[in-house]
């Protein structure tokens, strides 16, 4: 399985920065986004044409975003299969831009995840996956914030599941966040709730495989009861949306091999860079390596994985 973090290929609103042949956004990376089995990533943008932004009609610091719907075919033709949008751009246009963005990913041949009370199920190679996504927002999405329905809903996909993959929009943002504690994280005094807990939680509860997203920079690494726990996987495409300023342009996608049970094999981090323009490209200087095994020391200094200077991901017999 191959996951990487945040997608935003380009917004019409409140001003068209689109790109001029969407069929380029992926083609740096593409080669190395094939040979999964799944391939996974946050989708943080609405695939809609409706015009009216829950958050007002444009200038400034406009954060909504508004990708048109012809765009779920390139993520297909990236790879995609499971695309997450439990996050806080999926209401950028109201209900209708949210249910516009689950049916545009659907009918397009891919699986979308994170609505309330949601489980995704995808069968492969006789191994049944589940997908639960979850953010802050639980009036529409799995609140991370409540951990007993969290470890419920985790518990169900059990029965079916042999493999329970949870998609997690939390924590605070920018170069500031890089760093995981073993507590409540506040953004602009939002409750991003607590990573450390809620992933360890819902482990406990039966999840195999946690992908953490929001913070837009990358974070650690944890290996907890066999299960791996990536808490950031960073910005993976902001055309002219996302700031790719210092380690906010340092991204991956994360290779992740799991035995039929969900246990951590092995994985690779593949680095990737953002350029100004937010676009991802293999970084043949490994930047995201060090930074990622350098937080991983530091965060969880005795958690059992090694990741070598060429990115790969071992356990060590911590």
């Amino acid at each position: 399985m191959k996951a990487v973090g945040d997608i935003i290929p380009g917004t019409n609103f409140p001003y068209n920065k689109l790109p001029e042949k969407k069929e380029l956004l992926f083609e740096s990376v593409k080669p190395y986004l094939k040979g999964a089995d799944i391939l996974f990533g946050n989708f943080e943008s609405t695939m809609t044409d409706y015009p009216y932004s829950s958050k007002g009609g444009g200038g400034g610091m406009l954060f909504a975003f508004r990708t048109p719907p012809s765009y779920a075919k390139i993520l297909k033709e990236a790879g995609f299969n499971i695309l997450n949008i439990a996050n806080n751009h999926s209401y950028d246009f109201n209900e209708q831009g949210f249910n516009d963005t689950i049916k545009n990913i659907d009918s397009n041949g891919m699986k979308s995840v994170g609505k309330k009370g949601q489980i995704v199920y995808k069968n492969v190679k006789g191994v049944n996956f589940a997908f639960i996504g979850f953010s802050n927002y639980g009036e529409v999405h799995n609140s991370l914030l409540e951990l007993k329905a969290g470890s419920e809903i985790v518990k169900k996909a059990k029965e079916k599941a042999d493999i329970v993959v949870i998609s997690v929009h939390a924590g605070a943002e920018g170069t500031g966040a890089l760093n995981v504690r073993n507590k409540t994280e506040f953004f602009y005094g939002e409750n991003r709730g607590n990573m450390v807990l809620f992933s360890r939680t819902m482990i406990d509860a039966g999840a195999d495989l946690i992908l953490g997203h929001g913070p837009h920079v990358t974070r650690a690494l944890e290996l907890y009861k066999g299960k791996l726990i990536a808490y950031s996987l960073g910005n993976f495409m902001g055309y002219r949306t996302l700031s790719t300023a210092g380690e906010l342009g340092q991204s991956l996608i994360l290779d992740v091999k799991m035995n039929p049970k969900g246990d951590f094999v092995s994985g690779k981090i593949i680095p990737v860079e953002l350029d100004g323009r937010g676009l991802p490209s293999v970084d043949e200087d490994f930047r995201s390596v060090g930074l990622i095994r350098s937080l991983t020391k530091s965060d969880f200094p005795n958690t059992g994985l090694k990741i070598d200077d060429k990115g790969l991901i071992l356990k060590t017999s911590k």
